[in-house]
């Protein structure tokens, strides 16, 4: 028999106890969510200022997404791409003319999506660019965060992520993020194939790069005959005002990946998006998942991305951004040393004030309601779910001012 969590310090004891110790959460216990709000064990609302890092996009327990998964779930829930099933097609069709692509490799989680990504640009290089075996190398950028496997942690140049852990996987060219001359001096190299940028570094602390800065990588790739790939993951599907933050620069990315809020946060889907010249470069047998384009996360999916052009949710990302952004501003606070962001992604970059630093802002938020977390000790991530209302969203705003100055006394 399970046993029943009656507090949430039953909770985090048991997890200590019980589980490994690879995430330092902020000390509430979740029990229940409904839109943009979650309950503790003990029944304390708070306002969800992570989305569960934007995967919760169209909002906690969306009834047209769950309803979707419940109803998918008692028909059949898996039954490996060893056969076909009848979700798979619609959600290929679906996703494919969504965002403009000729085929989709669905996956399951971020990681896996952006490893596909690298297999397939890698395999594009050998068979259409025409680079000598084992010999192809793909650009990517400091700040980076695309996953935890080995081969992506080899991309990393945060020893959180790559300390202990190698040897790592060759054949990466790391330069300086929202740099365009960088990546000209590297796409030198003959041997580049492929250049994998995220449009704005979450994880980084929501590092917007200058404007035309992805457009004029993605010129450079096409000048040079290499593959332009977007992670997507936690930017894509509305976050930031647009549907992809490359929407933003016009840019279409040769390879999409896409992950998080492709499910609403019901569970783990993901996509990588390319056209045939780069995805039927893959043969059977040669990349796959056993649970990736199952028929529940495949009825999931287009249940997803309905909510979100059916709600508008991008355009409401947009408005609501400009809002947030404006209200900090007017934040007269030492401890608020910037504030950045698109759409509904936005970071403070809290300035250590009287002894007290972006996690004791977190904390004091938590008291007061609201749910965010430090990335990099020192930068605050604020990413609501989409479905927000402006006065959620203004009474949350409140209560994050609130913490923030109450340091100063």
């Amino acid at each position: 028999m399970i046993e029943k969590i009656t507090s949430s310090q039953q909770a985090i004891d048991m997890e200590a106890r019980y589980g490994a110790h690879n995430y330092h959460p902020l000390g509430v216990v979740i029990a229940r969510g409904k839109g943009p709000f979650v309950w503790d064990v003990e029944g304390k609302q708070y306002f969800d200022f992570l989305s569960a890092y934007s995967a919760v996009n169209q909002g906690h327990c969306h009834p047209k997404i769950v309803s979707a998964m419940i109803d998918q779930a008692q028909t059949i829930t898996l039954t490996s791409r060893a056969f076909y099933n009848d979700c798979l097609g619609p959600f290929e069709k679906y996703i494919t003319e969504t965002f403009g692509y000729d085929k989709v490799l669905p996956m399951n989680s971020g990681a896996e999506a952006d490893e596909t990504a690298l297999k397939l640009c890698r395999r594009w290089g050998y068979d259409k660019k025409g680079l000598p075996e084992n010999q192809a190398k793909i650009i990517v950028c400091d700040g980076n965060f695309h996953g935890r496997t080995i081969t992506i942690v080899s991309l990393s140049n945060d020893p959180d992520s790559y300390a202990g852990f190698g040897p790592f996987t060759p054949g990466f060219i790391r330069i300086p993020y929202n740099d365009v001359n960088a990546l000209a001096e590297a796409l030198k190299d003959p041997m580049v194939c492929g250049f994998l940028v995220e449009p704005i570094q979450g994880e980084a602390g929501v590092f917007v790069p200058d404007e035309g800065y992805l457009k004029k990588c993605y010129d450079l790739c096409k000048a040079h005959n290499v593959l332009f790939i977007a992670d997507e993951v936690q930017t894509g599907i509305a976050r930031t005002g647009k549907m992809l933050a490359c929407d933003h620069e016009g840019v279409r990315p040769d390879i999409l990946v896409l992950g998080k809020a492709l499910s609403g946060g019901t569970m783990p889907v993901s996509a990588v998006l390319a056209d045939d010249d780069i995805m039927l470069n893959i043969k059977p047998g040669e990349h796959g998942s056993t649970f990736g384009g199952n028929p529940v996360a495949c009825r999931v999916g287009i249940a997803a991305l309905e909510v979100v052009r059916e709600e508008k949710l991008a355009e409401r990302a947009e408005y609501l951004g400009k809002i947030f952004r404006d209200e900090m501003s007017k934040v007269n606070s030492p401890m608020i040393k910037q504030i950045r962001g698109k759409g509904l992604l936005n970071a403070i970059i809290i300035q250590p004030t009287n002894g007290k630093e972006a996690w004791d802002v977190c904390e004091k938020m938590k008291e007061l309601g609201v749910l965010a977390k430090p990335t990099h000790q020192h930068i605050i991530r604020f990413a609501p779910p989409l479905v927000i209302t402006e006065e959620e969203l203004r009474e949350a705003i409140e209560k994050i001012k609130e913490a923030i100055l109450s340091f100063e006394k």
